[in-house]
């Protein structure tokens, strides 16, 4: 999203969510030795030929703890209902992942079904290796998904799969913090935005920071540049152009969100080197910017504590705009070097679309239902408000600080997927990193990311 790494990803929870790592996803520069399979029901034979089943491989990165067993579960069921086609769930880790899908597909051995985190739908589109969903899914799609769902799952406006996790940003909190600073809520504005930071900030008396007002951390891409881009969005900015070949960011909303960064950490309210996913959980943060994910493992790591932490839409430069903030995901498609596209999307509607009984009777998607027991949401509104409605998961209707990430869907940005996005966005974050501490000015920053970013957007892929 990202967990992650430290080129780039997204945010996405690390299958064990350990709150001494909680690391994000980045992109590693070599093909794994070997890959792991989740024995998830596996046939043993399998060519299609009469009498024997037609096998279909599911790569993703589902490769260990909760997120291994939660795929399973839908696809034991499958393959205990299904004779004619049955699926093999192959997984890596997500350090691995990008570079698998290219380097097998080169040697003729990818994957029927992928896993990809849709910053990269658009190298891998013009790699040849996503198939188009067939037109009667591609228009249920867009149907039931959030637009921006929808849209981190397209390229070029063509749907390109269904989307699986995905994940909105708003402003975590510490009420405690912001209570003893004599706060009463979170902000609304920039302007309280800056004044809160400020004024939960403290020192000891020889200076060295206790609390950060406001967490901007260079922990990886997904920390670093996820928040850039939900304030840049939250001020009606953009990241690259519409058709993709530019960037954006230098532009009145981009100023505007680098001047609140730079004055921040000038002011001493944010320490960027500091890692926010140990400092705020400990007390050490009042308020920082951060995806869906991160509640579930908020919640496991500071117990009782974790009554401290609200919620709250992102802050807008001016009351009473538009809300708009970052939405970053996961989609499910077929390889076009499958021999079997029908079955696999078959496969893929199964557990992306139809509906069944859930907890408490509440009807959503298996993979609604999968990602709502590891604390994450999918696109599907619908299916969120029912099944946290109904408590099911780890984070159930007794959690509201998960509202205004299900809220967000309706008006979240997808990440921009161009083909050079993974880069131009490991060159965003840079730049960012040297605004920060001082290396660059806000106006050398988007003149910077500027020049780069237009060079690697631009090429031909």
């Amino acid at each position: 999203m990202t967990r992650s790494r430290r080129t780039d990803g997204p945010p996405a929870r690390q299958s064990s969510r350990a709150a001494t790592r909680l690391s994000r996803r980045h992109f590693a520069l070599a093909l794994p030795s070997a890959l792991l399979v989740s024995g998830c029901a596996a046939p043993h034979r399998g060519t299609g030929r009469p009498g024997d089943p037609i096998v279909l491989t599911l790569l993703s990165h589902y490769a260990s703890g909760e997120l291994k067993e939660a795929l399973r579960g839908p696809v034991d069921e499958w393959n205990a209902t299904h004779d004619r086609v049955k699926v093999r769930t192959k997984a890596v880790e997500f350090t691995d992942l990008l570079t698998t899908f290219m380097v097998r597909q080169a040697a003729g051995q990818g994957a029927d079904i992928l896993h990809p985190y849709c910053l990269w739908n658009g190298q891998l589109v013009r790699a040849g290796v996503l198939r188009p969903a067939p037109a009667g899914l591609a228009e249920e799609i867009r149907r039931g998904y959030s637009a921006a769902a929808v849209g981190a799952a397209s390229v070029g406006g063509r749907v390109y799969g269904y989307p699986t996790e995905v994940q909105t940003y708003a402003l975590y909190y510490n009420k405690r913090l912001l209570r003893a600073a004599g706060l009463d809520g979170p902000p609304r504005t920039w302007r309280e935005l800056e004044e809160t930071a400020y004024r939960t900030t403290r020192r000891d008396r020889y200076g060295n920071t206790l609390v950060q007002g406001f967490g901007l951390s260079t922990y990886d891409d997904s920390t670093t540049v996820g928040q850039t881009l939900a304030l840049l969005n939250a001020a009606g900015g953009t990241f690259v152009s519409a058709d993709g070949r530019s960037t954006a960011i230098d532009s009145p909303a981009g100023r505007a969100v680098f001047d609140l960064e730079h004055r921040l950490v000038a002011r001493g309210a944010s320490s960027p080197g500091v890692n926010v996913y140990r400092a705020f959980p400990s007390g050490q943060v009042a308020m920082v910017i951060g995806a869906g994910w991160w509640t579930g493992s908020l919640k496991t790591l500071m117990g009782g504590d974790y009554r401290d932490v609200g919620v709250a839409p992102l802050p807008l430069p001016e009351a009473g705009g538009a809300r708009a903030t970052l939405c970053t995901g996961f989609m499910l498609g077929v390889n076009t070097a499958s021999a079997h596209p029908r079955e696999a999307w078959e496969f893929l509607r199964w557990l992306n679309a139809e509906r069944t009984g859930g907890e408490k009777g509440a009807a959503a998607t298996r993979m609604s239902a999968l990602q709502v027991s590891v604390g994450s949401l999918t696109g599907r509104a619908d299916d969120m408000r029912a099944l946290l409605g109904a408590g099911a998961g780890n984070g159930g209707a007794g959690d509201p600080n998960l509202r205004p990430f299900l809220d967000a869907l309706a008006y979240a940005v997808p990440e921009p997927n161009m083909p050079g996005a993974q880069r131009a966005k490991s060159l965003l974050r840079k730049n960012i990193e040297a605004l920060w501490t001082g290396r660059r000015s806000v106006e050398e920053a988007l003149r910077v990311t500027r020049r780069q970013v237009d060079q690697e957007v631009a090429r031909a892929w």
